[in-house]
């Protein structure tokens, strides 16, 4: 099970604790969409203990437009390995 806190600070702060996986893509997508546009999204992962691939998956779509702090080092290198893949998938269909 995910919990999702949320605080406000000039950002909007996503804290997540517990398990991420596919289901909880959907809700937090749902919860950014939510956001007032040109706010900041911030991710902390501090309390992330587990995720699938399509959390990692999302995780590393979501990197560059959503600040991720606190984000466990396997989590990380679990990201970095996906965005590999995917580049080398996308230049590999040019």
């Amino acid at each position: 099970m995910l919990r999702i806190t949320r605080a406000a600070n000039g950002e909007a702060v996503f804290r997540l604790s517990g398990r991420m996986d596919a289901g909880s893509v959907a809700e937090l997508e749902r919860l950014f969409s939510a956001e007032t546009r040109g706010r900041p999204i911030v991710l902390d992962l501090k309390d992330l203990t587990l995720v699938d691939r399509e959390a990692v998956i999302f995780l590393a779509k979501c990197d560059g437009d959503v600040q991720i702090k606190n984000c466990p080092p396997y989590i990380r290198e679990w990201i970095r390995r996906e965005r590999l893949e995917r580049e080398s998938d996308e230049s590999s269909e040019k």
